[in-house]
């Protein structure tokens, strides 16, 4: 495989482990948002479910096997009550943003094209979430911080 092909892979396995941390993120979500939230948070969860599911079919279709869900992710702070939800929601989606921002330079092509959708719609919902935005979604937030490809699985 060539060493392009090969960061792309990388990227593409970065942002299926992103993807599966935000999925179990927003099943504690769900457990914890007041109700006039819910349908918001789970219009977010079958969003995340949609690009993990596509994301492995990518990496299959490409040969490489996809990064295994973990069994249990960290959160970044307790989730006691509904704001706490609302927090982790905004922070799920500033950190799959990221990923996808890794991925948007990794790739060419139609491959961009939908790590940016995927990029500008995680950074849609953070600003819904949080209430306000950053200048350069994916980036601003991750400044002087490694890069999400680095780590095969990142913590919720």
């Amino acid at each position: 495989m060539s060493e392009a092909k090969d960061g792309e892979v990388r990227a593409l396995q970065a942002a299926l482990a992103a993807e599966h941390a935000t999925v179990y993120g927003y099943g504690v979500v769900g457990g914890r948002i007041v109700e006039g939230r819910r349908t918001e948070a789970r219009a977010a969860y079958d969003a995340h479910r949609a690009r993990r599911d596509a994301l492995v079919r990518e990496l299959r279709d490409r040969g490489a096997p996809p990064v295994a869900a973990s069994a249990g992710y960290a959160l970044p702070f307790p989730v006691p009550d509904s704001a706490a939800a609302v927090r982790l929601a905004a922070e799920l989606e500033e950190r799959v943003a990221g990923v996808y921002s890794d991925l948007v330079r990794a790739t060419g092509d139609a491959r961009r094209r939908e790590a940016a959708t995927a990029l500008r719609e995680a950074a849609v919902r953070a600003v819904r979430w949080r209430g306000e935005s950053v200048a350069f979604p994916g980036l601003a937030e991750r400044a002087g911080t490694a890069s999400a490809s680095a780590s095969a699985a990142p913590p919720v």
